[in-house]
């Protein structure tokens, strides 16, 4: 993506990194940077940090990094060219024309295009005798026209190609429709066929309010009875969710997480605008993480039978991983909230609004399911119910909240505060004791390379590796040696070929007269860049001297000299005892 130098300089100047992500999280300061909790996965203790000399990011929780664009990519779900035109667009500027490679941002645009006209025929044919099946079903769950409206439902009828032909007819060609998961390509040809049939149909709309995707149920026996639209350059089933762009502009900031398209629109009409629904798939961290942005709480409403119980004990720890407030809203008679509104007619909304009142914390809610598993009357069924509950207890973060129910417990089944707190903490240190093992190993790992499957070389060559990283780090932060390393450290000299393909991009930049980091968005992927950042954050702490450097730029020299096995293997024997030779 060549964009020109002095256009992206100007872009980041007026682009303050610091300003920009205080738009998404709370930031503070600490010493010359700032730090939060990171947006990208869920964590209690801050470990997203803010470079404010360079206009960078790091977290040193999840691996993260990257620039004001990759943090606009990474927030946004775009692409490189989309998060500039952003950027541009927020800070006033212009985009330089036909400088650069825009064909990714064209599928895109594409895409959205054809989705957005696949809804409007939807829409329309759900209005048409064509579509009476699907009317008929909408009305049949008690769904205004306005409600119909208001989410733009719509219906795909029985014919093979009937979007597909109308697609084209508007001028998309068979590959967009098939990008944008629309169409499917036919096994014996070039042609293609709609992918979604006798359904009707409901629009996934992101928080741009472009529809990005369609979730389509059957009006037959036909499995599966819900269909998605599977990911595409716009649409990821696993970061969005159903009715977000309603959601966060209801006022509040509780979302209700429901099971269903239904249950969500069936909700919003009786006045709950800030209903969502994951995409027929299990609630995963990068939708709970993307709730956490517009809401502090989350009910869970659920169905009350086996899968949604389980779904609820499936949401919960990684709901409260994001830092987010938990309750859970239990529809009596095994009801899903769409049945349940419709059953109390007029007074549906009040009744449901007063589920949610009444609706306790996840606790609470495993407390209960623990009690009616157990038989209380007796001793053994009361002393495993309380060995499960002080597991539910010791989990909790908060000493204050973990207070309230040893409290409550042992006042409920008259035992000794003391003996319950002892059962607590004991198994808090257990955790603690394992959480600390994990940690040193996460260390232990980072430190040696295993497993690392970006720089699979770190662990071979640990002493040359770490040297010709902290050489970049240098080279980056100090580009006025750039000479000065040239004259003493070659690309040949790296035995890790990663650190050897920042150096020669870092060095051929400086040498250019540009910023070392101005283009690596561009130029580098995701774990790519990401690595560049960790190098530099790693590095920030330590005294960047000259002494360093040329303890960086010896180790350099010794380790090239170093034979491996391989070069042993093809040697003869005077070759070899030369080498052995010259190492005395």
């Amino acid at each position: 993506m060549a964009f020109p130098e002095s256009f992206l300089q100007e872009l980041k100047l007026r682009n303050d990194i610091t300003e920009l992500v205080s738009s998404y999280i709370t930031l503070k300061r600490r010493g010359r940077n700032m730090v939060g909790l990171c947006p990208f996965h869920g964590e209690k203790t801050p470990s997203f940090n803010i470079y404010t000399e360079n206009g960078s990011f790091y977290c040193f929780g999840c691996g993260v990094g990257g620039d004001v664009i990759t943090f606009v990519m990474k927030m946004e779900n775009l692409d490189y060219v989309d998060a500039v035109k952003l950027l541009a667009q927020r800070a006033g500027m212009n985009m330089p024309e036909d400088s650069y490679d825009d064909s990714m941002s064209r599928i895109r645009t594409r895409v959205y295009e054809a989705n957005r006209e696949a809804a409007r025929y939807y829409y329309k044919t759900l209005y048409s005798p064509d579509g009476k099946s699907g009317l008929d079903y909408f009305h049949g769950r008690m769904l205004s026209d306005r409600t119909i409206r208001h989410f733009g439902l719509g219906f795909a009828d029985d014919d093979w190609s009937s979007l597909c032909d109308y697609l084209i007819g508007k001028g998309f060609t068979k590959n967009e429709l098939t990008a944008a998961n629309l169409a499917v390509k036919q096994r014996s040809g070039s042609g293609v066929y709609d992918r979604f049939r006798n359904r009707v149909m409901f629009p996934i709309i992101d928080l741009r309010g472009n529809v990005v995707a369609f979730g389509g149920r059957i009006m037959t026996d036909e499995k599966p009875k819900y269909l998605n639209t599977s990911d595409t350059p716009v649409f990821k089933k696993s970061e969005n969710l159903f009715s977000l762009n309603n959601a966060k502009n209801s006022g509040s900031r509780t979302l209700i997480l429901c099971e269903g398209y239904m249950d969500v629109i069936a909700v919003n009409q009786a006045g709950f605008q800030n209903a969502v629904a994951t995409l027929g798939t299990a609630l995963t961290k990068e939708q709970a993480m993307l709730m956490k942005r517009y809401a502090d709480e989350v009910v869970i409403c659920y169905d009350s039978d086996e899968a949604g119980q389980k779904a609820t004990a499936r949401a919960i720890p990684i709901l409260r991983s994001a830092g987010l407030l938990i309750r859970i809203l239990t529809v009596p008679s095994g009801k899903d909230p769409d049945e349940f509104i419709k059953s109390k007619g007029a007074d549906g909304a009040a009744a449901f609004k007063n589920l949610i009142d009444k609706s306790g914390n996840d606790v609470e809610y495993r407390l209960e399911k623990l009690k009616s598993s157990y038989n209380l009357n007796s001793s053994d069924g009361k002393v495993q119910f309380l060995e499960e509950a002080a597991r539910v207890v010791a989990e909790i973060y908060s000493p204050i909240e973990r207070e309230v129910y040893i409290s409550k417990l042992c006042k409920e089944f008259e035992i000794s505060k003391d003996s319950f707190q002892r059962q607590v903490d004991s198994i808090t240190r257990r955790k603690n004791r394992e959480d600390k093992r994990k940690e040193i190993r996460k260390i232990r790992n980072d430190l040696s390379g295993r497993g690392d499957k970006l720089d699979t070389e770190h662990a071979k060559k640990p002493r040359s590796s770490s040297a010709e990283e902290a050489l970049i780090a240098y080279l980056i932060n100090n580009p006025d040696s750039v000479e000065y390393i040239s004259e003493r450290v070659d690309p040949g000299m790296f035995r890790n070929e990663l650190m050897k393909r920042y150096f020669t991009y870092f060095s051929d930049r400086i040498a250019q007269e540009l910023d070392p980091l101005n283009n690596l968005t561009a130029d580098f992927s995701e774990d790519e860049r990401s690595r560049v950042y960790k190098i530099l954050s790693k590095h920030s702490a330590i005294a960047q001297t000259r002494s360093a450097l040329d303890e960086y730029i010896k180790i350099i020299n010794e380790e090239s000299k170093r034979l491996s096995k391989k070069d042993l293997s093809n040697m003869t024997a005077e070759e070899i005892q030369k080498y052995l030779n010259s190492k005395k």
